[in-house]
């Protein structure tokens, strides 16, 4: 479906593709445009871009669902060839360095990648927005101050917007 032949990225001029995704990542119910391309290098694949989108998620405090936008950048690196086969051996990866091994396989799945971009890209809590207090809201009377310097505290008023 949104597979790209390493064959074809070798035949291109400067041996870099330009892909663009326009499609739905089913999984994650997501919409996502995304621009990318993809340079042969030796006996690597980089792939560079950015994808935007929007998706909805669940507040992790009050469990409503609210839109989040994405907005990604993309750089992964592919060895054409089996890592293993080269170096044999374990290796110790630095910063910058992680390169996902093709075991051989002759394409790059974008859809795969995108779904992995767009699963790391999400926030560990997931928070509708900076006034939800797990679906309660403070009153007057909630407010108990015995520092006078938090006496500014008590005339705040918060507006629900149902």
């Amino acid at each position: 479906m949104h597979k790209i032949l390493i064959e074809d990225i070798e035949f291109e001029p400067n041996k870099t593709l330009h892909y663009s995704f326009d499609d739905c990542i089913e999984e994650l119910n997501c919409n996502l445009k995304a621009e990318l391309d993809l340079k042969s290098i030796g006996g690597f694949v980089e792939v560079t871009g950015s994808a935007k989108g929007k998706m909805n998620l669940t507040c992790d405090r009050c469990l409503n669902e609210f839109e989040y936008n994405l907005d990604i950048d993309i750089e992964e690196t592919y060895a054409k060839q089996s890592l293993q086969e080269e170096y044999g051996q374990e290796l110790e990866l630095k910063r910058g360095q992680f390169i996902t091994d093709l075991n051989g396989e002759d394409e790059i799945d974008i859809y795969d990648l995108l779904y992995q971009s767009v699963i790391l890209s999400l926030p560990n809590k997931k928070v509708c927005g900076i006034n939800c207090n797990e679906g309660m809201f403070v009153s007057d009377e909630d407010i108990k101050v015995h520092d006078d310097r938090m006496d500014v505290f008590k005339t705040i008023k918060i507006e629900r917007k149902d």
